[in-house]
């Protein structure tokens, strides 16, 4: 199906494509693939169908928005949505309706996007399965029996299956970079402030970051475009200028300096994943001006998550611990003594700063998305012992930037023998976006990994 981002808003420009048609081209996938994936909590079909009605008129009256104009997106189910239920997978906010729309969801509409639903999620964000849900687990498209990662689990799956054209995920240990991973998309966890979380169901307001989940680097440098801005409405946001990051696509990466740290990132890694990072490495030899290997202090300590998950859910734990899934409940209460927030917090400012100083000596750091592919979801549902442990692997390489709050992004970088998914990791410094799509986007029309169509396309 794909067709980016700039070449699509071009032709509904031109009025060559219909945003109606595409929405209901998106709809027809969804009815026929969710039923198999359970990307989707909930369609939005009638209301989808009428802003694309909107969209159309709009751009045959000459007021075309800009290349997201008439685009069907999807938004994961913890992003609040004026009128439509925000769930965040979980009995407990089944039937919350909140009255306003998050903002980043105020910015999609001003650019003219189309929203098409709500996507599943790990039960609160607080996993990297998506197999704990209210909703059931979410499957992955490259093989059902596997699961999408998560948290944003559906939103990954959605965009791997060519149910809509880009989605907004979040990102507090990887949610955003290790689901892209595992079903073969493009994931970007922006800098930390740098994208508005006012709207958004926290899991750790220190640690939660919101970004785009897409087909490829340069439709998701258009969605962070769109998206990307200090908002007063959030304590976290930066007034800091947004960059042109469409643009930066085509700068030359040939001048970045790259460093891989080893140590802690490329140890204990699957065997088809490390042989697939060292090839991707010689692609970046090529695209950069130099590769070296670097040691740097990982921060590993999770008391902060912990704290701050709990502190938001203290009074729902203490009134109605049953309509949460029992192993969300367990994670939650992991915080329930930990009492010095503030102390863990300006340990964390510290981390942020030192950080920077990596980037004296590299550009970007490259390492591999997650060090194990894809596990079943049969396997973790009927051996719940080992449901925490493998989360825990596959975040383990993409927790770091959420601490450090630097802009990483994931990109697919090959395939087992078995035909799941592998990513390719990159971290810039704070404010770098530009830099970290610039080298995504020259290793990714360098190689041909995302052109590959999942067995359902």
């Amino acid at each position: 199906m794909h067709t980016s981002l700039l070449q699509l808003g071009e032709e509904l420009r031109k009025r060559s494509v219909s945003p109606v048609e595409l929405t209901q081209y998106c709809l027809a996938r969804i009815e026929k693939l969710n039923p198999a994936l359970n990307a989707f909590i909930t369609v939005t079909a009638d209301s989808a169908l009428a802003e694309a009605r909107q969209a159309e008129a709009e751009i045959q009256r000459g007021d075309w928005r800009g290349p997201l104009h008439g685009v069907p997106l999807g938004l994961k189910d913890l992003i609040d949505t004026a009128g439509v239920r925000t769930t965040a997978a979980s009995a407990l906010f089944k039937d919350r309706i909140p009255k306003q729309d998050a903002e980043v969801v105020r910015r999609l509409k001003q650019a003219g996007a189309v929203f098409l639903g709500k996507q599943n999620l790990h039960e609160f964000a607080y996993g990297g399965s998506s197999v704990v849900s209210y909703y059931g687990a979410v499957h992955n498209p490259w093989d059902p029996a596997c699961i999408a990662g998560g948290s944003s689990g559906g939103s990954a799956a959605a965009i791997a299956a060519g149910l809509c054209w880009g989605t907004i995920g979040t990102d507090t240990s990887g949610s955003i970079r290790e689901p892209a991973a595992l079903c073969g998309v493009v994931g970007l966890k922006p800098t930390y402030g740098r994208v508005s979380a006012d709207g958004v169901i926290p899991l750790s307001w220190s640690l939660d970051h919101v970004g785009p989940i897409a087909a490829t680097v340069a439709d998701a440098a258009l969605i962070l475009q769109a998206v990307a801005g200090h908002d007063p409405a959030d304590p976290a946001s930066a007034d800091t200028p947004v960059a042109d990051y469409v643009a930066a696509l085509n700068h030359h990466a040939k001048p970045l300096r790259i460093g891989i740290p080893r140590s802690y990132f490329c140890e204990d890694l699957h065997p088809e994943i490390a042989s697939a990072f060292e090839q991707a490495l010689t692609v970046l030899r090529g695209l950069s001006a130099e590769i070296r290997d670097l040691e740097l202090p990982v921060p590993t300590d999770r008391s902060l998550q912990s704290a701050e998950s709990y502190a938001y859910h203290r009074k729902w734990i203490a009134e109605t611990p049953e309509l949460y899934q029992p192993e969300t409940l367990r994670r939650i209460r992991s915080g329930e003594n930990i009492n010095h927030t503030e102390t863990l917090q300006r340990e964390q400012q510290k981390i942020r700063q030192e950080i920077g100083a990596v980037f004296g000596q590299v550009d970007v750091l490259v390492t591999p998305t997650t060090p194990i592919p894809s596990p079943t979801v049969a396997e973790l549902k009927q051996h719940p012992e080992l449901l925490r442990p493998r989360e825990i692997v596959l975040l383990r390489n993409t927790r770091p930037a959420n601490v450090w709050g630097l802009p990483a992004i994931s990109v697919p970088c090959g395939f087992t023998t078995t035909g799941l998914p592998i990513g390719l990791q990159i971290i810039g410094p704070h404010w770098g976006e530009a830099t970290v799509l610039k080298l995504a986007h020259a290793y990714e029309q360098a190689t041909a990994w995302h052109k590959r169509p999942t067995p359902l396309n």
